[in-house]
């Protein structure tokens, strides 16, 4: 008989599936990794289960304890699925501007989540990062991710996620492509690929709003830069640790709208519910197309599902109030 022993088993090893009309004027071979078919639907699984694993390694937790984290949602979600096979507890807090589909799922797993205003510094004690941070103090046997600069978040996607590409394209790939949140998908998938061919290039996805296209370019981290966007998941008004700037060989910025225009695309045309970066992500690849020629591999993260949006970037209001259509 074949079966997993618990759900854990099943995150990893997902396809790449070969893109076709939304990318016909690019020149290149684009193949996506669908992240969504991890049992969390998203790539957050992953980094969550090694960061669960690692913390239990270390010692960090006991039987019984609490994981805590910020979250935008599938990073939550990842790290509940792995407490309940386990059998800890979860507490998460995350921001007023993520979908309310996210909130829920979280709590339908059984997590207990504090909502946090978005618009306001990473350092208020309001922020959810902060919350986070000062719950982890106070409660006993508990563990903080902090999925920012926690290394395994890294390492999860150099141990998995690089190797998988790399076996899948048979070493042919020429360019990776991902939204940047945390930075661990990026710099660990990138750190395994330039180990094994050091000419791939690496390109980052970002968002208006966000510091990490300017930082990245001049090394300065111009607050000017920073200010609310409504695409969930990438872009950061800090530097996180994970983020390995000297891995990535470009960022480009994408709006909200085109990246919500996209997403909706997917779905239509080429049959791939996906959640709002994925459709950033592409909207960056067709924006850098002019540097990709007919030889080209190019491999593009798809983080998470859509039935985590279906309130916003696939609700018809939501985008006509965001004058998205």
């Amino acid at each position: 008989m074949q079966y997993l022993e618990n759900i854990l088993g099943a995150i990893g090893n997902t396809p790449l599936v070969k893109l076709n009309k939304v990318v016909e004027e690019v020149p290149a071979l684009v193949l996506s990794k669908v992240e969504f078919m991890n049992p969390g639907n998203s790539i957050k699984d992953r980094m969550a289960l090694k960061m669960v694993e690692d913390a239990e390694k270390r010692g960090d937790i006991k039987p019984g304890g609490t994981f805590i984290e910020c979250t935008s949602g599938n990073t939550g979600m990842g790290i509940a699925i792995a407490a309940a096979v386990k059998g800890y507890k979860c507490i998460f807090t995350t921001s007023d501007k993520q979908s309310q589909e996210k909130i829920d799922i979280l709590r339908a797993v059984g997590a207990e989540v504090h909502v946090c205003p978005t618009n306001v510094a990473p350092d208020d004690p309001r922020s959810y990062y902060s919350v986070a941070e000062r719950l982890s103090k106070e409660i006993p046997n508990s563990y903080w991710c902090n999925q920012y600069d926690n290394p395994s978040n890294t390492q999860a996607h150099y141990e998995s996620t690089g190797p998988e590409i790399w076996e899948q394209t048979d070493g042919k790939i020429t360019h990776f492509i991902v939204g940047v949140g945390t930075g661990g998908t990026i710099s660990g998938t990138a750190k395994y690929l330039k180990e094994k061919n050091p000419n791939i290039k690496v390109w980052g996805v970002d968002t208006y709003g966000s510091v990490f296209k300017k930082y990245h370019e001049t090394g300065i981290f111009d607050e000017k830069e920073i200010y609310s966007y409504i695409t969930e998941g990438i872009g950061e008004d800090i530097l996180p640790k994970n983020v390995d700037f000297s891995l990535i060989d470009h960022f480009e910025k994408v709006t909200d709208k085109d990246g919500a225009i996209m997403t909706r695309r997917l779905a239509k045309e080429e049959g791939l519910f996906l959640g709002y970066s994925c459709g950033s992500a592409v909207a960056g690849l067709i924006q850098m197309k002019e540097h990709l020629t007919k030889d080209d591999v190019v491999v593009i993260v798809f983080h998470d599902h859509g039935s985590r949006y279906v309130g916003k970037v696939f609700n018809d209001e939501w985008m006509k109030k965001n004058d998205f259509m």
